[in-house]
């Protein structure tokens, strides 16, 4: 068989229910269900750490935390015995593996690096940041683009919508759709996918930056969903579901203590909308690869790097294991080598995803992932548990996960918590079994154990015990997310201190 063309297409904090064709009747996704309809449905997939930074370096080395040494949103140090360097450690990023395997590799959109702009091995990058850095705009082509192209925006400060106090309050997007970054990442994905001067298969990474907040989408896309209609957030005892001191303390950094009941539907509706114009573009881009004579012999993986609580268990944001946080869609399609409109039920982790693109290329590199492509065709077994990690192991904050297709276990160094959740009998979480499965917990808190036993996670166990910490809450903090490319870093001490910055020419040449 010739080699496929490769399209891998993320989206950011894409919870797994956002999919119609996947049983949410509320929302509206014809080309995710084509894309549900063109392939395979992953019901279990997982990032093992589900925080931005963490995820992606997951995805571009097909190695877990532990190795990575990202458990956060920051870089841990390498451990005794671990290369210094990201490469060096884990092996070739995805883009340039697959660029040595012969494929012309693309990149477009959001890559969330550290340093932001770190090499990713793409032959052409093409980098849509859902913040700018400073001193410029300059090192984001899709804000520079938007500069030059459509100078009557460039007065925006944060063109995706605001932050900071404004990260989870509904909000309507300032640009026209087809001038949104999900739309400049669709015709960009469109151009690569057409180029004809290239006899070599193409590999495209293609990064949304929905849903991620904040949640403003575009007309026509903002006034889509009725709150009044959409479904109520599942929720706990808040002492359960606040078992985790990451969830309040987040809670308040973003904001989010200010969101009600009812404002957690509309919420909702908005973030709804975001998916809907994502996948708006995403059919774009299908359309785009089916006008090719090979259309067929297209691999196209969709995924998310995690998900979002949106008001579950009390709570917003990720970086926890909550359902609704680690678990994420995953949509895999390749119609001359994969059934269509079929789903699995088996635990993928998104280390897996390396293995995927390079098994496809004829030469599978796993890494610290499991070989999916032939595990479908029935030639490997798949995992009997799947395990997570979020926080530096042996700090205060780590946490550990362990899946099995029955039960879920959470372990918080921070006061040595617990939670066991009954996957099959209580799917939303609401049941903390550690006391009533005694066993159960002893058998999935020694395989915690053992999986911290590998170089990067040691820090985590002491002897045959995970470390715990007498418990600790944190400070309260604001998190700010202004525009640091244009100075702003912060509210004024005085509120006049504001209009030092206020560009009267500006606002003049727009009157």
């Amino acid at each position: 068989m010739t080699r496929p063309d490769i399209l891998f297409i993320m989206t950011d904090q894409q919870r797994f229910d956002t999919i119609a064709a996947l049983g949410n009747s509320h929302i509206y996704t014809p080309n995710m269900d084509r894309l549900v309809r063109r392939g395979i449905s992953f019901s279990n997939a997982y990032a093992t750490c589900p925080v931005c930074v963490a995820a992606r370096y997951t995805i571009r080395t097909g190695c877990e935390p532990a190795t990575t040494r990202v458990f956060s949103n920051a870089k841990a140090n390498a451990v005794a015995g671990q290369a210094i360097e990201m490469e060096a450690r884990c092996g070739p990023f995805l883009g340039r593996t697959m660029s040595r395997l012969g494929y012309r590799t693309f990149g477009v959109g959001k890559f969330h690096t550290n340093p932001w702009n770190e090499d990713l091995g793409f032959e052409t990058l093409w980098r849509c940041e859902e913040t700018y850095h400073p001193p410029n705009r300059e090192g984001d082509d899709y804000g520079s683009w938007l500069a030059r192209e459509h100078s009557e925006f460039d007065f925006l400060e944060q063109p995706m919508g605001e932050r900071t106090e404004m990260f989870y309050i509904p909000q309507r997007s300032p640009l026209p759709a087809n001038l949104g970054g999900e739309w400049w990442t669709a015709d960009r994905t469109i151009e690569e996918i057409a180029k004809s001067d290239d006899s070599r298969p193409f590999f495209g990474f293609v990064s949304f930056v929905g849903p991620h907040p904040p949640l403003a989408p575009p007309i026509p896309f903002n006034r889509m969903y009725n709150p009044d209609r959409m479904p109520e957030p599942v929720l706990g005892k808040i002492e359960e579901d606040h078992l985790d001191e990451e969830i309040p303390f987040m809670r308040h950094a973003i904001w989010a203590d200010a969101i009600k009941p009812a404002l957690t539907k509309i919420v909702k509706a908005r973030y709804y909308g975001e998916i809907t114009y994502l996948d708006y573009c995403l059919g774009r881009i299908l359309d785009a690869v089916e006008t090719r004579p090979n259309s067929e012999n297209v691999l196209i993986c969709f995924f998310a790097d995690h998900g979002d609580l949106l008001g579950d268990h009390h709570g917003w944001q990720k970086q926890n294991f909550f359902e609704s946080a680690c678990r994420v869609p995953l949509l895999l399609s390749w119609p001359t080598a994969l059934p269509a409109g079929s789903e699995r039920t088996d635990f993928i982790s998104l280390a897996d995803l390396f293995g995927i693109a390079t098994g496809a290329a004829d030469v599978c590199e796993m890494r610290e992932g499991i070989d999916v492509l032939k595990m479908l065709r029935g030639e490997c077994a798949p995992r009997q548990h799947l395990t997570g990690m979020v926080e530096v192991p042996g700090s205060h904050d780590f946490k550990i996960m362990v899946l099995t297709d029955e039960w879920k276990y959470i372990f918080m160094a921070n006061g040595g918590r617990e939670q066991l959740f009954n996957r099959k009998n209580d799917p939303n979480e609401l049941s903390n079994c550690v006391s009533s499965s005694s066993a159960i917990r002893s058998d999935l808190y020694a395989l915690a154990v053992k999986a911290c036993r590998i170089p990067g996670a040691t820090d985590a166990i002491d002897g045959n015990e995970l470390r715990a910490f007498p418990f600790r809450q944190r400070p309260p903090i604001r998190i700010y997310q202004f525009d640091r490319s244009r100075g702003v870093i912060g509210f004024p001490d005085k509120p006049q201190d504001a209009l030092k910055t206020f560009d009267h020419a500006t606002l003049r040449s727009l009157e």
